[in-house]
């Protein structure tokens, strides 16, 4: 039988192998290192996990799609964007993954987000594959016109790549209900097909699920009150800092409030908010949501209650909790140290690997109990499932089905978490525990579907 350090030096010369095949990748590099680094006592403990190539497989996406994205802004003066997608692996069902629109999107951020995407889906339970996609195209300031268009350009080409059956995309960063509106207007304009299950995140009166766009908040934010609750606490009471403002912060700070915790900050690019009575959810939904504005104008018509710091970290908030809500790699370990300090409980990630591996480490280290987002943030795309579950029925259920079946998935999730991790001598090691089990699941369908 192969020892679990013999099988973490192939890990680690398949890992250099990465680097070398994908250069120009940190990101990616970053998540599959994440992963990779937690599967030896796994693979040493299932030897035919290794005999197959299937590691190698899992590494290297099924299909990766790049093309051009011409479009016309309102001036008359055609652009030109970079459209991805990476369907990376459908051994549990069709790709499922977001599409980004951001200045930052390219081939690795991709990857990373898609390599991500497996485990996530596969904690699910449901039948989901892992993909990802975007453009480099950035939609803040343009009018409606110009995001129009850019969509629909945008969607001729991928609409090929895509199906119910297929590929599943979503929306991420940068692409939300008005992006998903334009992209399947025009899927369904070129196929003639009312393919509802094709795109996730619509419009509830086109085929979109209640609780959709607040289920990655809603989702994290009950993942962190299972980890409370293995440790004999709850969220009452507790002081919460969360960045970013967008979609996933502010249902994050809505089930945070509706739970009885006081979320104290948001934030975006030009700095962040502290609001010591606590976010007022109805200004920042209105500004970000509404007026697309900028949260230095939250404080401006808060009060005294709220002040702006431009520039500077939001984890230096002194919290009970932390919920990193915007991007890749915004909480370092400097940001982490300055948390234990503070006396943090727990840190829960609603977006997609938002801590670096160092401020990883320093957490667990600390003792922190820390929810890495792949099991933290399932909640958005377990509702995506559900959604796809209620097109396919051509039904829609009630909020409070949805919501109760979300509360189900990410208790399920927590446990399959925490009882991994414990089986692999990790015990309240999340990190380990979603890779493995998530690992495990994809990699016994690999195995039951041949060496393809």
């Amino acid at each position: 039988m192969t020892t679990r350090s013999e099988t973490q030096s192939t890990l680690d010369h398949l890992l250099t192998e990465i680097e070398l095949r994908n250069p120009a990748q940190p990101e990616f590099h970053q998540a599959a290192h994440e992963v990779l680094e937690t599967l030896a006592p796994v693979v040493a403990a299932r030897p035919e996990y290794a005999e197959p190539g299937l590691i190698e497989r899992l590494v290297e996406p099924e299909r990766q799609v790049m093309f051009r994205v011409p479009w016309q802004d309102d001036q008359g003066r055609v652009r030109v964007n970079r459209g991805f997608r990476v369907e990376f692996n459908s051994a549990l069902g069709p790709y499922k993954g977001g599409l980004r629109f951001h200045p930052s999107v390219n081939l690795g951020v991709i990857k990373f987000l898609g390599f991500e995407q497996i485990f996530k889906n596969a904690l699910t339970g449901l039948g989901i594959g892992g993909g990802k996609g975007g453009s480099d195209f950035d939609p803040h300031g343009r009018s409606d016109a110009e995001v129009m268009r850019f969509c629909q350009s945008f969607m001729t080409e991928l609409y090929r790549h895509i199906g119910e059956h297929t590929d599943v995309p979503a929306g991420d960063i940068g692409v939300g209900g008005r992006e998903i509106g334009y992209l399947f207007g025009q899927y369904r304009r070129i196929t003639n097909r009312w393919e509802s299950g094709v795109l996730t995140g619509k419009g509830q009166g086109w085929g979109g699920s209640l609780i959709r766009p607040e289920a990655t908040g809603y989702g994290n934010v009950l993942f962190a009150a299972a980890m409370l609750r293995e440790r004999g606490e709850d969220l009452e009471g507790q002081t919460a800092v969360v960045s970013g403002s967008g979609n996933v912060a502010i249902y994050t700070i809505e089930k945070l409030t509706a739970l009885g915790a006081n979320a104290v900050t948001c934030s975006d690019s030009s700095g962040y908010v502290v609001d010591e009575k606590g976010i007022d959810l109805d200004l920042l939904k209105q500004i970000k949501e509404v007026e697309r504005g900028r949260v230095d104008a939250y404080a401006e018509r808060r009060g005294a209650s709220a002040r702006f710091v431009p520039g500077g970290s939001v984890w230096d908030v002194p919290a009970d909790l932390a919920l990193p809500s915007a991007t890749q790699n915004e909480l370092d370990e400097n940001a982490a140290a300055t948390l234990v300090r503070n006396g943090v409980k727990a840190v829960s990630e609603g977006a997609n690997m938002p801590t670096t591996p160092e401020a990883v480490h320093l957490l667990q280290k600390a003792g922190v109990a820390f929810g890495p987002g792949k099991a933290a943030n399932a909640g958005g795309v377990a509702v995506s499932a559900l959604e796809m579950a209620q097109n396919h029925a051509r039904t829609s259920w009630t909020a409070a089905r949805v919501e109760e079946e979300l509360a189900d998935i990410m208790t399920s999730i927590h446990t399959t978490c925490h009882e991994t991790a414990e089986r692999y001598d990790a015990p309240g090691d999340y990190v380990t525990g979603a890779n493995i089990a998530g690992f495990e699941r994809v990699a016994d369908a690999m195995l039951a579907q041949g060496v393809i």
